[in-house]
Parts: C-alpha cells; structure tokens; sequence
C-alpha cells in the first residue's frame, strides 16, 4: 500500500527543520509515544537505528527505526518495523513562501504472516494515523513558533 500526504506548516523552513529533528519533541507530537530509545548510531543519522514504543489500546506497539537519508532541509527518510509491517517514509520540505514549509510524505507499508489480511481490512487506519501525526506536528510548530523564547 502506497500513499501521499501533504500539507503546509506556517513556520519557517529552518525553525521547521529544527523542531522536527529535536528527538526530545517526539511526545509533544506524535500522539501515543510512550519512549523513544537509540540503539545503534547516533539518532537521526542515516544507519542509526532506535525503537518507538506507543500506547495501543491496552498494550503497546514496538517498532525500530532505521535512518536511510538525512538530507537537510529539505530530505528526511527511515524505515519503520514492527511485528507483520514494514514502512518505508521519504519525507520532503520545501518553502512554501514567507514563513511557511511544504511537507510532503511519501509512504509505503508492506505486510508479512497475519499481519497481511490485518493490513487488508485495516487499510484505511494508516493514512489516518500518518495524518494524525503530520497534524500534530503543525500544531506543536506552529505553537511552538508563536511562542518567544523564554528571557
């Protein structure tokens, strides 16, 4: 399953980039993120690997990021597995005029075992959540933006 989602965060390319590469404001967007733990590499340099662990219903989700391309500012892409579930996400940014970033991200999900009727009927929930995530983001952006730094 292939898809794009696009969208434009009023802030700065820069200030974009360097609230979405802060690994300390992971929480503050992405909805369910219970621990954000390095494994190999340093954190978010291509190779680097690092486990994700979200809130799912009762129980939890693992999955291990890879880094594949640190392009910045304007490439950022890793791999994303979890048990049944491979993820591929090749995100773009680009100036969107005077104080505004274009993001675009490009995914793709790939299914193995169970998971593969599960990826079927569950279809519609991973467009869903990617969005939620990019929603989050601008939000905590564009707050984030508008809030002078502390004196």
């Amino acid at each position: 399953m292939m898809y794009t989602q696009e969208m434009v965060v009023e802030v700065p390319l820069d200030r974009f980039v360097e609230l979405f590469d802060d690994p300390a404001n992971l929480p503050k967007w992405q909805e369910g993120l219970v621990s954000f733990e390095p494994l190999t590499g340093t954190p978010g340099q291509p190779g680097a690997t690092s486990r994700l662990t979200f809130r799912q219903g009762k129980g939890t989700l693992e999955m291990i990021e890879t880094i594949t391309r640190r392009d910045l500012p304007h490439h950022f892409d890793g791999t994303y597995d979890a048990k049944g579930v491979h993820s591929v996400t090749r995100n773009e940014f680009r100036e969107a005029g005077p104080g505004a970033t274009r993001w675009v991200a490009h995914n793709e999900f790939r299914f193995s075992g169970a998971m593969k009727v599960a990826g079927v009927l569950m279809r519609p929930l991973f467009p869903r959540q990617s969005r939620k995530f990019m929603d989050g983001f601008k939000r905590f952006a564009e707050q984030a933006a508008a809030t002078p730094p502390p004196a």
